[in-house]
């Protein structure tokens, strides 16, 4: 669907720009010696309005040239700036909740071409921490968001039990040292966000989150917990389900590596959700081309009350400002 709307943006921008030429450099100065033919021929005889209506200029040839100027921006600002996305579901709470409305740096990671990706001018490379936009490699029409983990070369190691992250940087030769980065978490404590269920089919696990003040409750709902992770320079919050079962026979099995274990090749990146029990991300299929990189999320300009699927029953303004 994004890529539709980015061909369909190229195509009318495209059109309108042919016809704007056209109309300022051929048409126009046709309408203007007719007119200035009929005014020679005239004198004073024919005013302005009626002059105006002898070469008029067609409907169709001003709502273009007029449309022409304002798909130009659009264009130029998603395409290259800054595109706006929604939060569709609540795989990357709780730093982004369902119903933000978020704003994408697009040239963090390369100048793209709009239509196919293709980096035209490099400009950086996710950062460990960052929280990126991609292309889901196994349906590139489908914009999925989480936070990089792995970069290339580094062996990522992820224990379901103690839900916790193990991050071996690449050394010389592209190869994961023994040294581990410096992984660590605060204790783990009950989070303001509630969970409710309507059943589990073997791929989703919940529905929908609430936030409700500790010591609230709801009928059938769990409350997640959480605490801070820090991945090197940067630290976050995570959610979990601390009654979840392991998952990892679900996970990936990249060829040669220990289950729960990924080394990132290079040119890719390792992804995941802070909603660490809700989050559909690398663990389960694995790397991210660099190719398939959209941007780099930067800022929330609005964000309403909202559950996956259901429409928004009010505004948080409060969430409006820089992503942390």
């Amino acid at each position: 669907m994004a890529n539709m709307f980015a061909l369909i943006l190229v195509v009318a921008t495209l059109l309108t720009g042919i016809i704007w030429c056209i109309d300022k450099f051929k048409w126009a100065p046709a309408r203007r010696e007719k007119r200035a033919a009929v005014q020679a021929q005239t004198g004073d005889a024919v005013d302005a309005k009626a002059l105006e209506k002898i070469a008029k200029q067609p409907g169709w040839v001003e709502t273009a040239a007029s449309v022409f100027p304002v798909l130009l921006v659009v264009l130029v600002v998603r395409s290259f700036i800054y595109e706006p996305f929604q939060i569709p579901s609540g795989s990357m709470m709780p730093t982004l909740l369902i119903g933000d409305f978020i704003l994408v740096e697009k040239f963090a990671y390369g100048i793209k071409d709009p239509i196919t990706q293709t980096t035209l001018i490099p400009t950086g490379h996710p950062k460990r921490g960052d929280i990126a936009v991609f292309k889901y490699p196994k349906d590139p029409s489908l914009d999925y968001i989480k936070r990089v983990v792995g970069l290339p070369g580094d062996r990522v190691t992820y224990d379901p039990l103690s839900k916790t992250v193990t991050i071996n940087p690449a050394c010389e030769g592209a190869k994961p040292c023994d040294k581990a980065l410096p992984v660590t978490y605060s204790d783990v404590r009950p989070s303001d966000f509630i969970q409710t269920f309507n059943g589990f089919d073997g791929n989703e696990t919940g529905s929908g989150f609430w936030q409700v003040p500790q010591g609230g409750e709801m009928k059938g709902g769990l409350r997640l917990a959480t605490r801070k992770e820090t991945l090197g320079e940067v630290t976050h919050d995570i959610l979990l389900v601390t009654e979840a079962q392991s998952q990892a026979s679900m996970y990936y099995q990249q060829p040669g590596q220990a289950q729960s274990t990924w080394v990132v090749p290079q040119g890719q990146y390792f992804m995941m959700g802070d909603n660490r029990d809700n989050s559909a991300d690398s663990r389960y299929w694995g790397f991210v081309p660099e190719r398939n990189l959209v941007g780099k999320a930067t800022a929330i300009w609005m964000s309403f009350e909202k559950q996956e699927g259901e429409w928004p029953t009010g505004v948080r303004l409060s969430r409006i400002g820089g992503i942390h």
